[in-house]
């Protein structure tokens, strides 16, 4: 799932991960991805740093999803170590740099087993 407030973001996104075979979410504020999560959880989340209750959706979402094994990682358009600790310290699982393209966006997904 993607959380982010800009359309052309989650298209990129999208397009990106869609083009890798991932099935791929969206969300514009942290409602819709509150919403969308109930009903189909995500297994990874990228959350835009600067969404309206960005570090109240991450720990949401950790508190929703239990003991299920899920990512989040948290999206900023620079090194920002305050920023940064108080997402980790809401339950963010790793950091994105903005604007991210195709290498930097499938590096982040580099862990994922698809040979299944």
């Amino acid at each position: 799932m993607i959380v982010d407030s800009s359309d052309i973001v989650r298209k990129v996104g999208r397009r990106i991960l869609s083009g890798a075979d991932f099935l791929v979410s969206e969300a514009s504020d942290a409602d819709q991805a509150l919403e969308r999560a109930a009903s189909d959880f995500p297994d990874v989340v990228i959350i835009d740093a600067n969404i309206e209750g960005a570090l109240d959706l991450i720990t949401q979402m950790r508190r929703r999803a239990g003991d299920r094994e899920f990512r989040i990682y948290y999206s900023l358009i620079e090194n920002d170590m305050k920023k940064m600790m108080a997402a980790r310290r809401a339950g963010a699982t790793d950091f994105l740099m903005k604007p991210f393209d195709r290498r930097s966006l499938m590096a982040a997904f580099d862990w994922v087993d698809r040979a299944a």
